[in-house]
């Protein structure tokens, strides 16, 4: 039985910001990472994804990015970034940790969370989850798709444009990544077509501090209501920078609605037109990696976990337990700031924990009377 004060289960982006806070807090932590090595998600990333084509990365706290060579594989800077931030601190974390399910001890709802995990059991005091969504790419079914005899994957599968060379490629979806990825294989196959639900929402305003703001409070008030939160496009649509107004002038980004199935040769839509394809593509995103909380029952009935907070990441239900980039705090800026309010509102409830337990413990050298 490993006993600490905190358990951070992920290591990306928001787990490694928990846990510098909790350091310097005073607090004893554990972090358990899913993955071999560092950088979170971002190891993951296609190596063509250089670090100036990839979103910002914002720096950790307490010690910054610097200058990197912008031409670099975003997963290799980043990787190198996160474990160089891991050894500085003296951050404790251990991988690959699998975490298969985290439970309560006992009924007290004050006690003790255990982690059951692939490294042994854990014994915490409160949890920060930070898993993120990598874990569980969303495939939606069309009727059909079984039926396809191309290659079909997804963008959590997605190395680069190469392998796309003369073919005839469907994307299907409206994020960032499947613009990305459409813009890199538009130079190498026989022709794309791109299929999403909704229209395109293009954004040229400047993403500063008042914009993020809004978006982050239109998140955050889904969240507490217990709704799944919305994807990130939905709250901020898609940025037009100078590679993406290209791909639209060249007619790379002309957007058709989703089809109505997938067919042995392609898609076909409701009105009788069809698209021959080699590869459908789903860039569809990704759902919160959640199902090791499932003991503790903390979803509510609109389908998400309703969080409160300063910044909304503590569980309504169960303040042992915060969510790091879930909601208003998945975004790298994002996760440094409900980092800090995380271990700030955790760090409280332990102490209020510790409290109560004294208050009920005899003084020393009292009578303890049984039986009466």
């Amino acid at each position: 039985m490993n006993d600490v004060d905190v358990a951070v289960i992920g290591a990306g982006q928001a787990g490694l910001s928990a846990g510098y806070f909790l350091r310097r807090a005073g607090l004893s932590a554990v972090l358990l990472d899913h993955a071999d090595g560092p950088g979170g998600a971002w190891r993951h990333r296609w190596p063509t994804l250089t670090l100036g084509k990839a979103h910002h990365v914002h720096d950790l706290p307490g010690m910054p990015l610097g200058e990197p060579d912008a031409a670099r594989p975003a997963s290799e800077v980043v990787a190198e970034y996160f474990g160089r931030y891991e050894r500085t601190f003296g951050l404790d974390v251990r991988r690959p940790v699998d975490v298969s399910s985290v439970s309560a001890e006992d009924d007290d709802p004050h006690g003790r969370l255990l982690l059951a995990t692939s490294g042994g059991t854990y014994r915490a005091r409160g949890v920060i989850n930070a898993t993120g969504t990598w874990e569980r790419p969303f495939w939606p079914y069309y009727p059909g798709r079984e039926t396809f005899p191309g290659r079909q994957l997804h963008t959590a599968d997605y190395r680069g444009p190469d392998a796309f060379a003369g073919r005839r490629v469907v994307v299907v979806g409206g994020g960032a990544s499947a613009v990305q990825a459409l813009l890199e294989i538009a130079d190498v196959a026989a022709s794309t077509v791109w299929v999403t639900r909704r229209p395109p929402l293009w954004n040229d305003v400047p993403f500063d501090e008042d914009w993020g703001r809004a978006v982050v409070a239109r998140v955050a008030d889904r969240v507490r209501r217990g709704l799944p939160p919305e994807s990130v496009v939905g709250a901020t649509g898609l940025a037009l920078t100078p590679e993406v107004r290209d791909g639209i002038t060249r007619g790379v980004l002309a957007r058709r609605p989703i089809f109505e199935r997938v067919t042995p040769t392609g898609v076909a839509w409701a009105d009788g037109t069809t698209a021959d394809a080699d590869v459908i593509l789903w860039a569809t995103g990704f759902r919160a990696a959640l199902d090791h909380l499932a003991p503790l029952r903390l979803r509510g009935p609109g389908g998400g976990v309703p969080l409160d907070g300063a910044l909304t990441t503590r569980v309504a239900a169960d303040h042992r337990v915060h969510l790091l980039g879930y909601g208003p705090s998945a975004s790298t800026i994002g996760a440094n700031r409900a980092g800090r309010a995380a271990v700030r509102e955790l760090a409280r409830t332990l102490a209020e924990a510790l409290a109560r337990v004294s208050a009920r413990a005899p003084a020393p050298g009292a009578t303890i009377v049984t039986g009466v």
